[in-house]
């Protein structure tokens, strides 16, 4: 197990905001050499103008030529975190648009497969690559079939995945209810409404903080002994 990143390259695909954003800050503190990726190049831009010494791409992680191209020009490096997600795929199941089940797939679940296949090549031996998922896969709640089938689906082949690839190292993290950009979908006031609601049930009482699941991405990154593993970063809200 290593403590160090230092000097260590890491790749952070949809690290543009969010989860990936955190992990990219606390890895650049730590010296190690980050590349972020997003489609969006505005929030690319402002992501490094708030953290100095992080590099960018803008980046279609649905394009596999894009992708190709991208990982080819990177060549070797030490770590990839996946945290490309989308906003579609809830709803109770009887109302739920299929369409925006598929648009869902194809904002996470495809984006992040097409990531790993293309990095597979560049990633050094002893690195780790980690998918970012959430705890709908297992939390069994009304609302949340699309999110589980999404989230599921990843968190499912990765054991698999990580016998295939060994001794390259994969697992995942699948957070809760965590106070992201994801959510802005709803109005400000509704959002509000909803953390302090998830507050009430979760057994910590609050809603989670991008760097705590951050630090449990850093975990899997540094400990060479974990592979083909979720680890549930959710305050609870699945038990």
């Amino acid at each position: 197990m290593s403590d160090s990143f230092e000097s260590k390259k890491v790749i952070i695909a949809g690290g543009s905001s969010g989860i990936g954003l955190a992990t990219a800050a606390i890895l650049v503190k730590e010296k190690a050499n980050v590349t972020v990726t997003g489609r969006a190049a505005a929030k690319l831009a402002a992501a490094a103008k708030e953290n100095p010494g992080i590099q960018t791409a803008a980046l279609d992680s649905n394009n596999r030529k894009e992708l190709d191209e991208f990982f080819h020009s990177q060549g070797n490096f030490d770590h990839l975190v996946i945290a490309l997600s989308g906003a579609k795929g809830a709803g109770n199941f009887a109302d739920l648009s299929l369409q925006d089940l598929r648009d869902g797939f194809e904002g996470k679940f495809w984006p992040q497969l097409n990531t790993l296949q293309a990095a597979l090549p560049y990633v050094n031996k002893g690195g780790s690559i980690t998918l970012i998922t959430a705890i709908s896969a297992i939390s069994k709640a009304p609302g949340v079939s699309g999110l589980a089938a999404i989230n599921g689906a990843l968190e499912l082949m990765i054991p698999s995945i990580a016998k295939e690839i060994q001794p390259l190292r994969i697992n995942a993290v699948s957070p809760g209810v965590v106070n992201t950009a994801w959510w802005d979908f709803l109005p400000a006031d509704a959002k509000a409404a909803t953390f302090q609601q998830y507050a009430s049930q979760l057994p910590v009482g609050r809603v989670g903080e991008p760097e705590e699941v951050a630090d449990t991405i850093l975990f899997l990154m540094r400990n060479g002994n974990i592979t083909g593993t979720v680890i549930r970063c959710d305050g609870g809200l699945s038990l």
